[in-house]
């Protein structure tokens, strides 16, 4: 194709139940000037396979095979050879609604927007087949901000609503990325960084009230799932990433500031809630000095002054961190990691209420 609007871009890992239908979801869009670069990135089963087959019947699609080195350097290898204007990130697992490209791309060329962001789904399957799932929306009112400062003012919003860390709900231009040379940093859990990297000198911004992606949550192989050793030196490193980046624009009110201490405080019961996944590969001895680390960090107090915290469910996980309540926090935290595990219908209502 002369005229290709949009590269979508899509790693691929150990998928084999998935890649089908998230191809599908592709081909099935109304705009029909797209390519599809799919990354087989070292995948063990038949997820590369079932790429070459769609390729093969569909000149729209590239297959990449590589040796296996992460989603960050399997997205970077299909930017360096993608032609369309804009760039958009599909896992391989997620899928999207029909209208989402044609209606993206008619926003961002409406608006000459730097990137659009829009709504997304998550969807919790749960059952003994997985069978059943439960879907929550997550999205905000429609917004076109024309220059840098409107818009870093009220980012606060979109990180709020969790629309700025993943980069799978937005449509980015091209040229955008390469003026600034973004690329996915290979790092553990890189779509933070990378959309700082995207918002930090972004000047035309679009925001999207619909919804058209669906991300998968709660099956085995999720990333979601896994027990992260390091996963609490990571979320300091995110909180310090944050503040740096509000410094920086030189923005500081009381709502940024209560979203900051919000967000930590709730990823302290994530960190807690890490130790006792069922996949944790700690002794008891060193869960229980972990936790013990964690709560003691004087960053927790200051946050908790700031944060408004919203739900009764949370405002419940937080009383063993307020009271530095080590064995309280753990008893608490292997609560959630049973329900989490063993319950996700009833899991995926909590995470909404919260």
């Amino acid at each position: 194709m002369d005229d290709i609007k949009i590269s979508v871009i899509m790693p691929v890992y150990k998928v084999e139940k998935y890649v089908a239908k998230a191809i599908e979801s592709i081909l099935h869009q109304t705009l029909s000037e797209f390519e599809l670069w799919t990354v087989d990135d070292g995948s063990p089963d038949k997820s590369g396979e079932i790429c070459d087959a769609y390729a093969a019947k569909d000149p729209r699609i590239h297959v990449i095979h590589k040796e296996n080195g992460g989603a960050p350097s399997a997205r970077n290898a299909a930017m360096k050879l993608a032609k369309g204007k804009y760039f958009f990130f599909l896992d391989a697992d997620d899928w999207a609604e029909p209208d989402m490209l044609q209606d993206l791309y008619e926003k961002a060329e409406k608006n000459q927007a730097q990137f659009v962001i829009c709504g997304f789904y998550i969807d919790t399957y749960y059952g003994k087949n997985q069978e059943h799932y439960i879907s929550e929306k997550y999205c905000v009112d429609d917004a076109v901000y024309e220059d840098a400062q409107s818009f870093r003012e009220n980012s606060y919003r979109y990180f709020d609503r969790n629309l700025l860390y993943a980069p799978w709900n937005k449509l980015v231009l091209a040229s955008y990325l390469r003026e600034h040379d973004i690329f996915f940093p290979e790092m553990f859990r890189d779509d933070f960084p990378f959309n700082l990297a995207i918002v930090r000198d972004a000047q035309r911004v679009v925001v999207c009230t619909d919804a058209y992606y669906h991300f998968l949550r709660a099956r085995e192989e999720s990333e979601t799932t896994k027990f992260y050793r390091n996963l609490y030196e990571k979320r300091e490193e995110e909180h310090g990433w944050m503040v740096d980046l509000y410094k920086e624009w030189n923005i500081d009110n009381p709502e940024v500031r209560e979203m900051i201490s919000r967000r930590y405080v709730e990823r302290i019961i994530e960190c807690v809630t890490n130790l006792t996944c069922s996949s944790c590969t700690l002794s008891h001895k060193e869960r229980m000095q972990e936790i013990g680390r964690i709560l003691s960090n004087p960053k927790i107090d200051e946050c908790l002054r700031y944060a408004k915290i919203r739900s009764a469910y949370t405002k419940l996980a937080l009383l063993p961190i307020r009271w530095k309540a080590v064995r309280l926090a753990w008893l608490e935290a292997t609560v959630i990691t049973f329900v989490k595990e063993h319950n996700g219908k009833l899991f995926a209502l909590l995470r909404s209420h919260r």
